[in-house]
């Protein structure tokens, strides 16, 4: 299939620059690449920028309220496990309002492809701070700083049991199609964060690994089986270290050709590691001090693509397998035979 059969013929409406555009046209490829038929395919989205992208899209698609993106996708899937249904939805209408369906989605193991678009603020209300801004950061709703502290969304993915996390930049457009590709194959809740540009209300937010020239140096592309090497010259490694104070396992930097430098596992059941690896670099996204960021000396590298990717059963499909288990031992299979297992009397 060609991606252009996923374009519908609307016109997209995002602000030029915008982040948003990328991961459109990585739908569309990724769609393409997976194969399934348009009519086959269910995009639902909440309210927001990125919730608007049903509209973009050559399927069957839903645009709901704000923050119940998530109930009613898991409802399409629940009722017509046959479709392949995928949710749009912002940091603010993911985490915030929409919280709650976000976290049980998760911890029922919907087969949903979820993208959780993160630009770390409110676009479409023009310039709030959102459940990802960091503590400390000057927005319309927080002239003097937000005294908040963030969200960090692997470790909510994580917290509820999450068996699909992957996480890709708008401006790399081959690993956000590889990861949408894989979340589709996955049979479970599958939560793909997208780091996007705000050019409007915070432009330059995920700046430090964006930026062609300093990408390979700030960032990792983890891929299942693969070495976790890193670096523009590819001379960066990672491995864990016990604290011989606390016990406590951390990631650190080595050689590249350090034979402790660890292969990546996406599938591995133990979400410690998995955890490790998605938390690196995200000190970086948590606090401000006067708009300057408290830590710039992180040396580690925010992970991107697949990061966790292992099996559990699906809620939709349990819930299929119960009605079915349920109507096999029952005594009536349709109303008229109901009727005739009750008490009646002839007037």
């Amino acid at each position: 299939m060609e991606a252009s059969q996923f374009k519908s013929d609307q016109y997209v409406r995002f602000c030029p620059g915008c982040g948003d555009h990328a991961i459109c046209m990585a739908l569309q490829k990724a769609m393409a690449q997976i194969g399934i038929p348009t009519h086959q395919v269910a995009v639902i989205s909440g309210i927001g920028c990125s919730s608007r992208m049903p509209h973009y899209l050559n399927t069957y698609g839903f645009n709901t309220i704000h923050g119940r993106g998530g109930a009613i996708a898991t409802g399409v899937k629940t009722s017509h496990p046959e479709l392949t249904v995928w949710q749009m939805s912002g940091d603010g209408d993911c985490l915030a309002i929409g919280g709650n369906h976000f976290i049980h989605e998760i911890r029922r193991n919907v087969d949903l492809n979820v993208c959780m678009f993160n630009n770390r603020i409110y676009g479409l209300t023009k310039g709030q701070y959102s459940p990802t801004s960091a503590k400390g950061f000057v927005s319309k709703s927080s002239p003097f700083g937000t005294v908040e502290r963030p969200f960090v969304p692997a470790q909510l993915v994580l917290g509820a049991r999450g068996t699909f996390f992957a996480r890709t930049l708008d401006v790399d457009m081959p690993t956000t199609v590889d990861c949408l590709v894989a979340a589709q194959q996955h049979k479970g809740c599958s939560i793909v964060e997208c780091l996007v540009n705000c050019v409007i209300f915070n432009n330059g937010t995920h700046a430090w690994i964006a930026d062609r020239e300093e990408r390979a140096e700030h960032s990792i592309v983890l891929k299942h089986g693969e070495k976790m090497i890193f670096g523009k010259n590819r001379d960066k490694g990672l491995t864990v270290e016990i604290d011989p104070q606390t016990f406590v396992p951390k990631m650190i930097v080595v050689p590249a050709d350090d034979p402790r430098v660890l292969t990546h596992d996406a599938t591995q059941t133990d979400p410690t590691l998995h955890r490790l690896l998605a938390l690196m670099g995200q000190q970086r996204y948590l606090e401000m001090d006067n708009g300057k960021w408290t830590t710039e000396n992180d040396d580690l590298p925010v992970a991107l693509g697949v990061i966790r990717n292992v099996e559990a059963e699906t809620y939709d499909l349990a819930v299929s397998r119960q009605i079915a288990e349920v109507r096999e031992r029952a005594k009536a299979h349709c109303f008229d035979e109901l009727t005739e297992t009750l008490e009646s009397w002839t007037l």
